[in-house]
């Protein structure tokens, strides 16, 4: 969304994604298929240039099974809190994050991101939305029933690091006993 068309109180922005961009998110994300992608701004102006964009993104992908192998679908809900600011604030609102988290890890406290780059005045909200969807994909998708079962061999005796070993033994030499000097 460009700068200049972000009304002063705040842009409220919805998407959904058509067939060919259906398609196109398919593609570039190796998912099987991708179904549905809904997503919801609201952008309101901040001081000095930067815009809170906070929003969802709801998803339905086609995935694969990693247990099973069967197709399935998979829902993301993923939420969307990040703050934009032009590019020349980037590297001191950087160092400043980088400060706060010195500081919030004797604490215990979470540390904010560090802002978006704004870039030739657009604040790309469908890339926002992409990356987002991408981010909330289970990489490990799994069927709720399917349950996985390693295959079990019984170990055989015979079968271990020092077989070679024993096949390599000298049969023991039958020692003659001797006997008793005297009897």
């Amino acid at each position: 969304s460009a700068l200049a068309h972000i009304p002063e109180p705040a842009l409220h922005l919805e998407i959904d994604a058509d067939h060919d961009a259906l398609d196109a998110i398919a593609y570039v994300g190796a998912l099987r298929a991708v179904l549905s992608v809904q997503a919801a701004f609201d952008a309101p102006p901040k001081r000095c240039g930067r815009f809170q964009v906070v929003g969802r993104v709801r998803s339905r992908v086609g995935q694969s099974c990693v247990v099973t192998l069967d197709e399935m679908e998979s829902e993301i809900d993923e939420p969307i809190d990040l703050i934009f600011a032009p590019a020349e604030q980037i590297p001191q609102m950087a160092d400043l994050v980088d400060e706060a988290q010195e500081n919030d890890r004797s604490s215990g406290e979470d540390t904010p991101d560090p802002p978006e780059p704004i870039e030739n005045g657009i604040i790309d909200l469908g890339r926002l939305a992409t990356d987002a969807l991408y981010l909330g994909i289970d990489p490990y998708p799994r069927k709720p029933d399917a349950v996985f079962q390693p295959l079990v061999e019984t170990p055989n005796p015979e079968d271990h690091p020092f077989a070679a070993l024993k096949a390599l033994q000298v049969a023991p030499k039958k020692s003659r006993a001797k006997k008793p000097k005297g009897k």
